[in-house]
């Protein structure tokens, strides 16, 4: 059995150019396991197939994980919903998520009703099972199993918001994604001694230039380097991969090398959890890494 976590998408809610909405996969073997859906997913998904990673062809997509509803994690669930089925897959998705899902999931169904019926009853034809989801509203603990895959949920802090992380544990290694969250002790409790750490993370550096209403949201929301560093230095993962970064600039501001400012913080990120104290293997995830 082989394990690997494929980053499908490593972006926030900004419409960032070079980073599509926040999506991963942990894939054992011939299967993918989603953790959210953000913008693009289901591309992001046949680009790494048309990379390598059979498990991620679209129409094999059935297994999903929503950490939490914010819409940068979500706005991609009518694209998983619905393209792969047009691509043939042929089994109901299977969606686990915070309560709220399900509500969700009825009305994207609903709102696509004229293209299901056209789909099912018109020349085309399509399966009838495809674009059907079979909903789990989660609560803290093992949440699924498989033969390949045991996935553990556990309660993070994103403001007011219900939100959870995830741990995948497979034969060959052990994988913690955070989602959206403050800086928790239950992280690095989950995390502790795993293969690979997954964790949003924002500029500690940046944070400084916000408006004080919104220093104040990001450092209760969100966990900035210095305080990711301490998360690790208690965890220990084996890698620790950042996502969703928030790097505190106008993404809108076209006079500036968005790339290379980027890739300034990105630098910054990874230096500002070094000097934090954490000495272990940190790398930035970028869209359709894969680590094994």
């Amino acid at each position: 059995m082989a394990t690997k976590l494929v980053l499908l998408g490593t972006g926030t809610p900004n419409a960032c150019p070079n980073a599509s909405g926040p999506a991963s996969a942990v894939v054992v073997d011939d299967q993918a396991y989603l953790v959210d859906f953000g913008p693009g997913v289901v591309r992001q998904a046949a680009k790494a197939y048309h990379e390598g990673i059979d498990a991620l062809r679209p129409d094999r997509l059935t297994v999903a994980f929503c950490t939490h509803l914010h819409t940068d994690h979500t706005a991609g669930y009518p694209d998983l919903i619905f393209t792969p089925w047009v691509l043939e897959r042929k089994e109901p998705l299977k969606v686990f998520g915070p309560r709220g899902i399900q509500h969700m999931t009825d009305h994207v169904l609903a709102a696509y009703e004229v293209d299901i019926d056209f789909r099912l009853h018109g020349f085309e034809r399509a399966n009838e099972v495809g674009y059907q989801v079979r909903v789990t509203e989660i609560e803290p603990g093992v949440v699924y199993r498989d033969d390949k895959v045991t996935v553990e949920a556990f309660p993070v802090s994103h403001g007011t918001l219900l939100s959870y992380g995830y741990k995948f544990t497979t034969a060959d290694k052990v994988i913690v994604i955070s989602g959206d969250t403050a800086p928790l002790e239950i992280v690095a409790e989950k995390a502790k001694n795993c293969d690979i750490l997954l964790h949003e993370v924002e500029y500690t550096g940046g944070i400084s230039a916000r408006e004080p209403k919104w220093q104040k949201y990001h450092r209760e929301v969100h966990t900035l380097s210095v305080d990711l560093a301490g998360i690790a230095k208690k965890a220990q993962p084996k890698l620790l991969v950042t996502y969703h970064r928030i790097y505190h600039m106008e993404i809108q501001d076209n006079t500036k090398n968005l790339d290379a400012e980027m890739a300034w913080r990105c630098e910054a990120i990874l230096q500002e959890i070094k000097d934090a104290g954490y000495d272990g293997e940190v790398v930035n995830g970028q869209d359709l890494d894969i680590f094994e």
